[in-house]
């Protein structure tokens, strides 16, 4: 892909390229254009990882690699860099004539197809499994190295880590701790404890603290 102006593009074209992208690229995505060591364009979707224009690229980010390297790059990366981790897509471009990128930023678990995603979890109790339906799980925490999930008046535990399932549950399910993941259907309300952390309640009465890791996933994904 060619963009036929300098890093100085006006923000009506660039515009005009993201209109073009809006096409094919999901709603909830973000749209980003690096050129050189720094951001040109900016434009966020749903699942905004906050970049601003004029910002530099950092090290280990997926424009610094498609621009160091010039290939097309496919990425999960983890919220160490802009604190919301992200399934990110680099293009090799050309401003006339020096290396950039355009960066399409999704979801972590856009990458993982839809056949791919579960549709239940499958619980153990005592020497029983039971198939739960994800609708009635509202929630998934990681204790004394299991994984349990719970449904109303009932816990189960399951084969999968919490990596795994954040990778493979539909968008409704959100990790808000190293050791939660919610079903957002689930909030009853959001607060502040007396630190001033955010803590949800779920309808069920459990409340459960936010972490700083994912306090900006939080509140892009919940919107406020």
């Amino acid at each position: 892909m060619k963009i036929m102006e300098n890093k100085d593009i006006p923000k009506k074209i660039l515009n005009q390229y993201a209109s073009v992208l809006e096409d094919w690229v999901p709603k909830d995505a973000s749209i980003a254009i690096a050129v050189s060591d720094h951001y040109i364009y900016y434009v966020p979707g749903m699942h905004d990882i906050h970049l601003r224009e004029g910002q530099h690229i950092q090290t280990g980010s997926i424009a610094e690699v498609t621009i160091k390297d010039q290939r097309k790059v496919e990425v999960i990366m983890d919220n160490s860099l802009y604190g919301t981790s992200y399934f990110g897509i680099g293009y090799p471009i050309d401003v006339q004539g020096e290396d950039g990128a355009l960066i399409i930023i999704l979801p972590p678990n856009f990458h993982v197809l839809k056949k791919d995603q579960l549709q239940f979890l499958t619980g153990k109790k005592e020497d029983e499994w039971f198939p739960i339906p994800l609708d009635q799980v509202s929630y998934i925490e990681s204790l004394h190295k299991k994984t349990w999930f719970y449904t109303a008046g009932e816990n189960y535990n399951i084969s999968f880590t919490l990596k795994d399932l954040h990778l493979r549950l539909p968008r409704c399910f959100l990790r808000i701790h190293r050791s939660y993941i919610i079903n957002m259907n689930c909030i009853e309300k959001i607060s502040r404890d007396f630190s001033s952390n955010l803590v949800i309640k779920l309808v069920d009465g459990t409340e459960l603290p936010v972490s700083q890791t994912y306090l900006n996933e939080v509140r892009a994904l919940l919107g406020f």
